[in-house]
């Protein structure tokens, strides 16, 4: 009997726990979900900011701001407050204070420590700007994808890459984030290393020398040369030898020598007036244009970066 009695007592505490827990408000991202349901915004279980993928996941609250009138309208107005931060295209948060929020996780990694003062930055970029937060799937974090979140901004690039000599971005091989790191770099427009012929030699490791005879444009920039999104010359040149490199260079001719008696006149001396007037390329001859390691001291001298 005693027993019975015991259980009965022990039934009805728990009963009234469960029945205070269950008629509790819900507070915090809890609450939110009790408007903003699936109906409201896509499934992003599956990404890192899902609140049920891992616990240690931002909630709404987080990026949003408590938020106090827009969870529990004021009496006496008639349209619900926005939350305190809001991170939509017609968003009337200033996009540093947005920012400010995703960094307070994204600042602890060495890709996003030149952020401050980069040219996205300058340039009131923000990171919603780029990133889809509320999504499974981010574009701007797929190689195959990224370029055409780029190119909402960078059109002229996309024209770039679609000319006939370019690199195989426009194929899916590389991605704008191969060579560019756009949350901030110490380098110019981006580029992921310090200077642009460093972020080069990550590739083109055969062209970084050291020789013997080095090419002085090669060794300053090779954007001189080179348009790295795409040209259409070969190797992505800026124009077509020897046009390119008579910018720099003086050409070479015979005192009266070339298609019509006259026209050219010099006073250095020819190795092949030839290449001037039938605009062969230079390269037919001076093939190693990126630097010379031949110890000849005769001629083809080595300083014209003959082979």
């Amino acid at each position: 009997m005693r027993i019975k009695r015991l259980m009965a007592v022990v039934g009805l505490s728990l009963f009234g726990l469960l029945g205070s827990a269950w008629s509790a408000e819900p507070v915090g991202a809890a609450l939110c979900v009790t408007c903003h349901d699936e109906e409201d915004l896509p499934d992003m279980s599956r990404s890192a900011h899902g609140f049920t993928a891992d616990k240690r996941a931002p909630d709404c609250i987080s990026c949003h701001g408590p938020s106090p009138t827009h969870a529990k309208k004021p009496a006496g107005v008639a349209e619900r407050p926005h939350p305190d931060r809001m991170f939509t295209k017609k968003s009337t948060t200033p996009a540093s204070e947005r920012n400010a929020a995703c960094l307070t996780c994204h600042n602890k990694d060495a890709k996003r420590a030149l952020w401050g003062g980069s040219q996205h930055d300058a340039a009131d970029v923000a990171c919603n700007s780029c990133h889809k937060i509320h999504a499974n799937s981010d574009k701007v974090l797929s190689k195959a994808t990224q370029t055409d979140v780029c190119y909402t901004c960078h059109k002229e690039q996309r024209t770039q890459m679609n000319r006939p000599s370019h690199h195989p971005v426009p194929e899916g091989k590389m991605s704008c984030s191969d060579c560019h790191n756009p949350h901030g770099s110490a380098g110019p427009k981006l580029v992921k290393r310090d200077s642009i012929n460093d972020t080069c030699y990550t590739c083109h490791a055969e062209k970084r020398g050291p020789f013997v005879h080095s090419h002085e444009p090669v060794t300053e920039d090779c954007s001189n040369c080179h348009n790295a999104h795409g040209t259409t010359v070969a190797s992505m040149l800026k124009a077509r030898p020897p046009l390119l490199c008579q910018q720099c260079h003086t050409p070479h001719a015979q005192t009266g020598d070339g298609p019509i008696p006259g026209q050219l006149t010099s006073a250095t001396r020819s190795q092949n007036s030839v290449t001037i007037w039938q605009g062969r390329s230079c390269l037919n001859c001076h093939t190693q244009v990126h630097g010379s390691n031949n110890p000849s001291t005769t001629n083809p001298t080595p300083q014209l970066l003959m082979r």
